[in-house]
């Protein structure tokens, strides 16, 4: 028998959290922002292909790589364009300083399906796609003596050049590159117009380890640390404030019965539907994805964030001494009700920085704000949101497990491409990803790019780790003994085995939640087992802070 969370109807504490909008619209709000929140999935900038369609064989057995080709215009640098290496010919430079900066030359007949009317000199030639082959331009190519081609292709996405099945002659030593079709024909008209174009082509590797992920690793641990503790804390509080009023006999607490507490608690059932109304959110976003609806997605960002970063920002400065009593002290406004004039005065200067970030949300350094409207409203739905115990947290991150893994890799079955994915790029949105996750730049990356990771993989495992700490805290547990400080750090080793999994597949987008899941939830319930603590995890007997309790003796 005891106490796992603040299921009993409460008065609120000092402590506990400020909410700035009716109860009835705040929970409402938040069900809907977890559903966009259950975006789960590391994703990174994407220089190596597989395909499965062309499978490899000698001469052609290349890895799709993304290849840089800056050029120079009448020997001033112009723009950098980005192609796509072939599977077969001849591999390219990784580093720029060994590439050579070679002129290039239009090829006569543009789509050089016959040898060219001039022998080159040691050129890089550029034609059109043509009705020939790619190895038959290629082998003409390598003939007239040049050092590489450069393809056009017909359509402004790239193209994947593989061999034909019934080709032989594929063993090609020089390398073969396509271009876009708008890069191709500016590279094109310049040389029409009589100047002299010179390009490189090399194809950089992306380091092993960058900076972005280890800052993104701290971010996400960082959150959920911050929120459990928050969230435990103000448990503790309510708890100690009811235990007093049964003890004095007040009839306060009777008072107390139907008052509507700041905690929303998650049922087995709220749990599956999650999962499901999340899959149709994400279908949604699949569907939907597009300029104006990727405004919309700002619009709802912006309303998270601002009640987020209030929230957190009224709950900090409550610690001074100096704001106690204006977080004190209550003024009723028409709609929102009783609202302190602490967070009057802060919400003005959170209205105003979402706002001010979505009108900047393309410039370079953007994510900034983005992160931290992030994690504020991370940190307050796990201050809101609560797992009353293990059993529900069992359902909710198994349903989430099979959910990540459905979106990432099975559903390329159905739509031909992995719709989590797609959905965290924003592809077809013209915005680099949906605001529903955090981001970094990735520093020391020659293709540039972010790394992100989404709400749901903060969130999810977040809500387990923040039950632990309360159940620690109210079972007066010390760190070691309880279930917290392995929880944690759990977490922390699934987040690392993804970004090590994410590298090794050369930057797929990887579930994050396939990783942390297995970790936190396995060591819980190892842990609950080994320690007979399990029965009293799974399904407690009473639900009510106030009553006072033996926390169980085997450690």
């Amino acid at each position: 028998m005891f106490p796992t969370d603040l299921l009993c109807n409460a008065r609120k504490s000092s402590s506990s959290i400020e909410v700035m909008f009716p109860c009835l619209f705040l929970y409402s709000f938040l069900y809907i922002f977890l559903f966009f929140m259950a975006l789960s999935a590391l994703v990174a900038t994407n220089i190596v292909h597989h395909d499965d369609v062309a499978p490899k064989r000698p001469g052609c057995d290349n890895n799709f790589v993304l290849v840089k080709v800056p050029a120079w215009v009448d020997g001033v640098e112009d723009i950098e364009y980005v192609g796509v290496g072939a599977r077969f010919g001849l591999t390219l430079e990784s580093k720029e300083k060994h590439a050579n900066k070679t002129r290039l030359v239009l090829a006569d007949p543009p789509d050089l399906c016959r040898p060219p009317k001039y022998k080159l000199n040691r050129d890089v030639i550029l034609v059109h796609r043509g009705n020939c082959s790619f190895t038959t331009k290629s082998n003409i190519a390598e003939e007239a003596n040049a050092s590489a081609i450069l393809i056009i292709n017909n359509r402004t996405e790239l193209f994947k050049m593989v061999c034909e099945a019934n080709e032989t002659d594929v063993s090609i030593g020089i390398p073969a590159v396509m271009l876009p079709q708008d890069a191709g024909a500016s590279l094109e008209n310049y040389i029409k117009n009589s100047s002299t174009v010179s390009v490189q082509l090399y194809s950089p590797q992306r380091p092993l380890v960058d900076v972005a992920e280890v800052f993104l690793w701290l971010m996400a641990v960082g959150t959920i640390l911050g929120a459990s503790y928050w969230s435990a804390w103000s448990a503790r509080e309510v708890a100690i404030e009811q235990d007093k009023l049964l003890k004095d006999g007040s009839d306060d607490i009777m008072q107390t019965e139907g008052v509507t507490s700041s905690v929303v608690n998650i049922n087995t059932t709220s749990a599956i539907l999650f999962v499901v109304i999340a899959s149709c959110f994400l279908v949604m976003l699949y569907k939907l994805m597009s300029l104006w609806f990727m405004d919309v997605l700002v619009v709802l960002f912006c309303i998270g964030g601002i009640e987020g970063l209030q929230t957190c920002l009224v709950a900090l400065l409550s610690c001074f001494r100096c704001f106690q009593h204006a977080g004190e002290s209550f003024i009723k406004v028409p709609f929102f009700g009783a609202v302190s004039f602490l967070t009057l005065a802060v919400s003005p200067f959170c209205v105003a920085f979402a706002v001010v970030w979505a009108v900047y949300r393309r410039v370079s350094f953007a994510w900034i704000g983005q992160d931290i409207l992030g994690i504020a409203l991370i940190v307050t739905v796990l201050q809101i949101v609560h797992i009353p115990n293990l059993k529900v947290g069992t359902v909710l991150l198994s349903c989430a497990f099979l959910y990540d893994i459905f979106w990432v890799f099975v559903s390329k079955l159905w739509f031909k491409e992995s719709v989590m994915i797609v959905v965290a790029r924003g592809d077809r949105s013209g915005e680099d990803g949906i605001p529903m996750l955090l981001k970094i730049p990735r520093m020391f990356d020659p293709w540039g790019g972010y790394s992100i990771i989404g709400f749901g993989d903060i969130i999810l495992p977040g809500l387990l780790v923040a039950f632990a700490l309360r159940y620690d805290w109210l079972t007066k547990k010390n760190l070691r003994a309880g279930y917290f400080l392995w929880a944690m750090t759990a977490y922390g080793l699934g987040l690392l085995i993804t970004y090590i999994a994410l590298n090794m597949m050369d930057g797929h987008g990887q579930p994050a939640l396939l990783y942390i899941v297995p970790f936190t939830l396995g060591t819980f319930l190892t842990l609950g087992k080994k320690r007979g603590d399990l029965k009293a995890l799974w399904a407690p007997e009473r639900l009510c802070p106030h009553v006072q309790f033996q926390p169980s003796q085997s450690q």
